[in-house]
């Protein structure tokens, strides 16, 4: 690869697709250090990189005015006559934006609809291969097959005054509900949690409401940080917890990328997917029973097909709980 290639990375999918995909970036940054890497996200997801020291520029979709965004990134992405485009996303909109991007070579998975567009494309299996490893297969030819971690920077953000006693971060709530822990499960776990923790409720300010249907049922020492951090202060707050509770959910990745200690609790969905824990300590909880109908789908679901639940009822807390002893 020649000095100052310029590369575009593209992942305009959820927050956690965005995190998993920064391992390409310290990769590439690893091997090419003078090259010069740009990202293209979803609009709202661009605090998440701010001042990251390895990307140059960051692009951002807006799926709200999806024909104007595409035309502007278009656009402007076509004025910057990259070497390199790698589009981690398999979907329409991406693979527009790659094709019309005239990059000297562009590489992405073939589930995109316009990967035979691409100068090199390959699969993306659900076959118990992490997301890491996926989206390093789309650089291997560049550098070699074995993926870094994701990694975000948090040096200067200041969490201090929120360290005064050992604590939990608890990350109640998910995209789909069939990812999602119920509200019951939360609080019955929290109630025999041990009270020399403190408890620290994260997540968006949609997720409000249920941090504080689950704080109501508490008398320990809890607070809701909801709404209220960004995603770099809670990734810089997890990093110094004693354990992360989360879904299998972006704050998941969040804990991954900043090597904080997590336990990952897995309803509809599977660990094999590819979107398991990378933290050097991290565990899974899931249902012990054989369901038939688990997993019912590859993101989880708005509920439960079955209505019964029993692949988020039947987990025991006293797993969880057995983590913190």
């Amino acid at each position: 690869m020649k000095k100052n290639t310029k590369i575009l990375i593209i992942q305009t999918a959820f927050l956690g697709d965005v995190i998993l995909a920064t391992a390409i970036v310290e990769k590439l940054k690893l091997e090419f250090n003078d090259a010069k890497i740009d990202f293209l996200l979803k609009n709202g997801y661009q605090s998440l990189l701010s001042n990251h020291p390895h990307i140059h520029k960051v692009y951002t979709f807006d799926k709200s005015k999806k024909i104007k965004s595409l035309y502007e990134n278009i656009k402007t992405i076509r004025s910057q006559k990259y070497d390199l485009v790698i589009n981690c996303q398999r979907f329409f909109s991406s693979g527009l934006i790659s094709v019309f991007s005239n990059a000297k070579e562009i590489v992405g998975f073939n589930k995109n609809p316009f990967s035979f567009l691409y100068s090199k494309s390959l699969p993306h299996l659900f076959d118990g291969t992490h997301e890491i490893h996926r989206n390093q297969s789309l650089i291997a030819h560049l550098t070699d097959k074995h993926p870094m971690k994701p990694y975000l920077h948090i040096k200067d953000i200041d969490i201090s005054r929120f360290i005064t006693k050992k604590y939990i971060t608890i990350s109640p709530a998910s995209v789909w509900f069939t990812k999602q822990f119920p509200v019951n499960k939360w609080i019955d776990f929290l109630q025999k949690v041990p009270n020399q923790f403190k408890i620290y409720l994260l997540g968006a300010k949609s997720d409000l409401k249920l941090c504080q249907s689950i704080a109501s049922q508490l008398n320990g020492d809890i607070e809701i940080l909801a709404g209220q951090f960004s995603f770099l202060q809670s990734a810089a707050l997890m990093q110094q917890a004693t354990m992360n509770y989360v879904n299998d959910s972006a704050p998941l990745h969040l804990a991954s990328a900043v090597n904080a200690p997590v336990c990952a609790i897995y309803c509809s969905t599977l660990p094999t997917f590819g979107f398991g824990p990378l933290s050097t300590t991290s565990y899974i909880v899931q249902t012990p029973q054989l369901l038939e109908c688990r997993p019912c789908g590859i993101h989880g679901l708005a509920s439960c097909p079955e209505k019964h639940f029993n692949c988020a009822n039947t987990i025991s807390i006293f797993k969880m709980l057995e983590i913190l002893k």
